[in-house]
């Protein structure tokens, strides 16, 4: 992936990301009612994402322990929906690409069979969690 393609859908996915949290905040009600996710309406399973936004809105109020005992990827894509933005504008008021060497350090990095086993071995855990939970 070019940098510029990287950043223009890093972008594109934080406004998204920023939309969907704000709308859900704003639709959100005292009884908990939430959005169905997808996978979920379809299959009447929990997905290994199912209750990260409700994760991310957890620690965006300071609920850090509640928010991983929920769903630990939210509290993951909350620190790059914090730090994506500011490096995103340093890359690209400053003419950098710290950003794209950084993201294909970490592709690299998930390349390597054992780490990408360890990543798949994860998820899975937490699919079968968030069954367990009934998400």
């Amino acid at each position: 992936m070019t940098r510029n393609r990287l950043y223009l859908l890093l972008a594109f996915g934080l406004l998204a990301g920023y939309g969907w949290i704000i709308w859900f905040s704003s639709h959100s009600t005292l009884n908990h009612t939430y959005p169905a996710c997808l996978f979920k309406s379809v299959t009447g399973i929990a997905c290994p994402s199912c209750g990260s936004t409700r994760s991310v809105v957890l620690v965006s109020q300071g609920n850090i322990t509640d928010a991983i005992l929920l769903n630990p990827i939210g509290p993951f894509m909350a620190v790059i929906m914090l730090i994506a933005p500011f490096w995103l504008f340093y890359d690209t008021i400053f003419k950098k690409d710290s950003l794209y060497k950084s993201y294909r350090t970490s592709e690299n990095i998930i390349k390597t069979k054992w780490v990408a086993i360890t990543l798949i071995i994860l998820l899975l855990l937490n699919w079968l969690w968030n069954i367990q939970k009934g998400l």
